[in-house]
């Protein structure tokens, strides 16, 4: 089977776009959940944190079975594990059912890894720089456009309803992937390491845990427990054949650095997640809220979803004419002047709008030099692990962005607490454009063919 290469973008994006939504989809859900399940608001966290441990378990493992036995074949397993776990989350009556609904939601994570994994296989060339730049991008889409359509489909129906959308997007790009993209021929074969996924995945979980927990418990135990773990499962990992993850590689310089970068520029994306909804939403007897409702607060963040998939072009533009490199650290740059602007633009909507934007500008950039840079160093039969390890950086950067946000809010829930993480997003902006430019040189990625 053979597809044209804009029905192969469209679908492998319209996927990114969809696991974007079902991890934004509950978040309007959130401060209704503990009346809806008879729930403590600590407990109905884990709506969130199951899905963030799943996906991180779930994200290094799919990708190396993808490279071991078909990235097409693990796609369709992620986006059915999507369905199953919308359906059951939509069935759902209970908080425990619904933790574990989410979790098997969380699994689909690799979607976006393998469909970058695939365009290296089937595109040609030329084609390739802009097709993975706009399938990073749908991250940012799917999550801009899943705040506005969970908050009114969450105020003008059952709570369910929101689920079983989700599944019905999965179900739909479920069937197109079955029917439009074609499995590619490049294996890396082996066996598959189980002992080096389950080292990962312990230390994974403790570490993410005691990042997202770090407000709530003494992690000292978890983040020593995590620290451990991995130093075993690297002396493990760098004895094996066919390891989980290649150590040896993804401590080439360029690899490195750009997963390094990665992490840095996540932590500095996240931060405007966390800020502005909250000054939206607040009261205005605050003297800094806006008074918005969730609906308007997601049509707010909107523009900047669109202004990612917008530059997704203009960043393979950029790369082809300077390198990746390069790319990665005008996006960065671009996220600092937005949060800058940020610090001191809170007052109206429409001065959210425009902080919102530009950093979507610069996201967009961003990501869609990230996995330029990881494919051109790591050879083809790696592609789906390395990008997946990629895709890794970036959510524990996320997490340790929301933690520490979290703890700022927690002793300054005011004015120059907001001001402070802008700040910070600001300052790790800049740290990513200095990562970046120490990474080396490299001749533009070339096709899989």
């Amino acid at each position: 089977m053979t597809a044209r290469p804009n029905v192969l973008v469209a679908v492998l994006a319209l996927g990114g776009i969809v696991v974007s939504l079902m991890q934004t989809l509950v978040i309007p859900l959130l401060p209704r959940l503990p009346a809806l399940l008879g729930a403590p608001p600590g407990d109905t966290a884990w709506v969130v944190t199951a899905t963030l441990l799943a996906s991180a378990v779930a994200t290094p493992v799919v990708g190396r079975l993808g490279d071991m036995y078909g990235k097409r074949r693990m796609l369709l397993v992620s986006l059915v594990l999507l369905v199953i776990g919308s359906v059951a989350a939509a069935l759902s009556e209970t908080l425990p059912w619904l933790v574990a609904a989410r979790a098997v939601q969380g699994l689909a994570a690799g979607v976006i890894p393998l469909g970058i994994s695939i365009m290296r296989d089937e595109l040609p060339a030329e084609r390739l720089g802009s097709a993975t730049a706009v399938m990073s991008a749908s991250l940012g889409v799917g999550g801009a456009l899943g705040l506005p359509a969970a908050a009114l489909l969450a105020e003008r129906s059952d709570w369910h309803v929101v689920f079983w959308t989700a599944g019905a997007a999965g179900a739909v790009v479920t069937v197109c992937v079955f029917a439009l993209v074609p499995e590619s021929s490049v294996r890396s074969g082996g066996r598959f390491d189980l002992v080096g996924a389950f080292g990962l995945s312990a230390a994974l979980v403790c570490l993410l845990l005691a990042i997202s927990k770090a407000s709530e418990w003494n992690t000292t135990g978890l983040f020593a427990a995590a620290a451990v773990v991995l130093l075993l499962w690297g002396w493990y990992e760098l004895r094996r054949s066919r390891p989980l993850v290649d150590l040896r590689t993804t401590i080439r310089r360029q690899v490195l650095l750009t997963n390094l970068a990665s992490l840095v520029f996540a932590f500095a994306m996240f931060a405007q997640s966390l800020v502005l909804p909250q000054v939206l939403q607040l009261p205005a007897a605050t003297g800094y809220g806006l008074g918005q409702s969730m609906l308007v607060t997601g049509l707010v963040l909107v523009p900047g979803g669109l202004v990612m998939m917008v530059m997704a072009p203009v960043a393979a533009r950029v790369s082809a004419a300077g390198g990746p490199k390069r790319t990665l650290m005008y996006g960065a740059f671009v996220v600092a002047a937005g949060y800058g602007a940020g610090a001191g633009l809170m007052s109206q909507v429409w001065q959210l709008v425009l902080v919102s934007s530009v950093i979507g500008a610069g996201i967009g950039l961003a990501y869609g030099a990230m996995p330029a840079l990881i494919m051109s160093a790591v050879p083809v039969s790696e592609t789906a692990a390395a990008n997946s390890l990629n895709t890794l950086m970036r959510a524990i950067g996320t997490s340790v962005s929301s933690a520490v946000a979290g703890s700022i809010l927690a002793h300054h829930a005011n004015l120059g607490g907001f001001r402070l993480i802008m700040g910070l997003g600001a300052a790790a902006a800049l740290a990513a454009v200095a990562v970046a430019a120490a990474i080396p040189d490299r001749q533009p990625v070339m096709s899989a063919r």
